[in-house]
């Protein structure tokens, strides 16, 4: 720029705005640049955090297929190649307690660091939340959930639910409405429907449309009873406690006796087992007139019930 300021082919105010413009251009080619660093790191973290789940091999593999199948879209897209479209609106099937909230949020993350999403943040819902009892009711109530939703993944748990109350039940009517936002928002909104297998299936049954426009269907399995142990450990850990050798044995004497009860393979029973397990530690300890360190951090076999019921 100077070089032609001294030539006289550009006068002081063209060369002052050019200089000024490729100022400004490096400025915005470093901030991108640590943006872009900014979420690759990120995204690193949120997939260490995924890898650090116990179990869900199955999802993990997805997860990072979704990851892999994302980026390399994006590379045939700056070679000037076809690209199919990123639609990964999902089917999660699996009991209460299994991961499936936790994925979603995860999965919301990922998408977000990866620019498929705005937001990448996780809208929860139920029946109740985008079904209306009366005409017209539904249409705004699943209108005002995909509001919030925008840029990020609506949770629908028990969606089943919407197929269930007869003819007169508006529960039909929230599903054409989420299939028409789901086209209307296609690039900025991932769906995620969540129930039991068996009723899911029978979901999908009833409503054949609705499958083809979920491409991802993920089972979430129960829990091996190691598996749920370990879970107990690691909450417990979190915590700064720390689970006996006896009290690890009763773990796993009250898992294998409740083994074929439905919904035991879940985190969700271990967790309200481990809470109760610390209330049961501090009744254990109150009495005491003098407590060292490892009486504090130590669960033992009498703190382990198998009932929540009081």
């Amino acid at each position: 720029m100077l070089n032609l300021y001294k030539l006289g082919k550009l006068s002081l105010n063209e060369t002052l705005d050019e200089i000024i413009k490729d100022k400004n251009q490096e400025s915005m080619d470093i901030d991108r640049k640590k943006e872009i660093n900014e979420s690759k790191k990120n995204l690193e973290n949120i997939i260490k955090e995924l890898d650090s789940l116990i179990g869900l091999k199955n999802v993990k593999s997805l997860v990072k297929e979704i990851q892999a199948f994302v980026e390399i879209q994006e590379k045939r897209k700056e070679a000037n190649l076809l690209t199919d479209p990123v639609v990964l609106h999902m089917i999660f099937k699996g009991s209460p307690g299994t991961g499936k909230t936790t994925v979603a949020r995860l999965i919301g993350k990922i998408l977000k660091e990866m620019g498929v999403l705005e937001k990448g943040h996780i809208v929860e819902v139920e029946r109740a939340d985008i079904v209306g009892e009366y005409i017209g009711h539904t249409a705004v109530k699943v209108k005002q959930q995909i509001k919030k939703a925008l840029g990020g993944i609506l949770f629908i748990d028990e969606a089943y639910s919407l197929a269930r109350g007869g003819e007169k039940d508006f529960g039909k009517e929230a599903i054409d409405a989420l299939v028409k936002a789901m086209e209307d928002n296609k690039d900025n909104l991932v769906l995620i429907l969540a129930g039991y297998n068996d009723e899911m299936e029978n979901f999908l049954k009833i409503n054949p449309g609705l499958k083809s426009r979920f491409p991802i269907h993920v089972e979430f399995r129960d829990y091996s009873i190691n598996e749920l142990i370990n879970i107990a450990e690691e909450m417990a850990n979190k915590k700064e406690y720390k689970l006996t050798d006896k009290a690890i044995h009763k773990l796993e004497t009250i898992l294998e006796a409740k083994n074929n009860h439905k919904n035991i393979g879940n985190a969700r029973f271990v967790r309200n087992m481990v809470e109760r397990s610390i209330r049961k530690q501090a009744v254990r300890l109150q009495g005491k007139s003098s407590l060292n360190r490892d009486d504090l951090i130590f669960i033992k076999e009498e703190d382990i019930e198998g009932d929540d019921i009081y």
